[in-house]
């Protein structure tokens, strides 16, 4: 599509450029991913236990901005694939918390590939990474205060 100065052409929506954005990290993602097995939800689901185990259902959705209806399944699924279990919390029982089993925590091992497969991908340097991170979370925490 050619530039235009019509506020409400595609082309010109900055939303527009994240959501396709968007679908394009999907589509970088995708091999990677398949070889360890694993969606770009369950991914990030994983990203998250690789840092701290034994979160809450509820914590790992506010991490993730997932609501519990998208969470839950994601979990089942991977707890299915053996990657994960969810126990009762024995404190509050009202609470579910989610801990990595010997082949979830193994898995890490396998990921470290992926961050700097995506960089080259998107044919930026690890500075570059960086500063488009910093200017997307500004961006997202500018329009979550709005």
């Amino acid at each position: 599509m050619a530039a235009t100065s019509d506020p409400l052409a595609l082309d010109s929506q900055l939303c527009f450029a994240v959501h396709s954005t968007a679908h394009a990290f999907a589509r970088a993602y995708k091999p990677l991913l398949d070889g360890l097995g694993l969606t770009y939800p369950q991914y990030l689901v994983m990203l998250v236990l690789w840092q701290q185990d034994g979160l809450a259902v509820r914590e790992i959705g506010e991490l993730l901005f997932l609501d519990s209806g998208t969470l839950t399944p994601l979990l089942k699924r991977l707890e299915a694939a053996g990657l994960l279990h969810r126990r009762r919390d024995a404190e509050d029982e009202r609470q579910v918390r989610i801990h990595l089993t010997a082949q979830g925590r193994s898995l890490r091992r396998k990921a470290e590939s992926v961050p700097p497969a995506m960089a080259c991908a998107a044919r930026l340097a690890p500075r570059d990474v960086q500063r488009l991170k910093a200017e997307l979370l500004t961006l997202r925490d500018a329009l979550n205060a709005a």
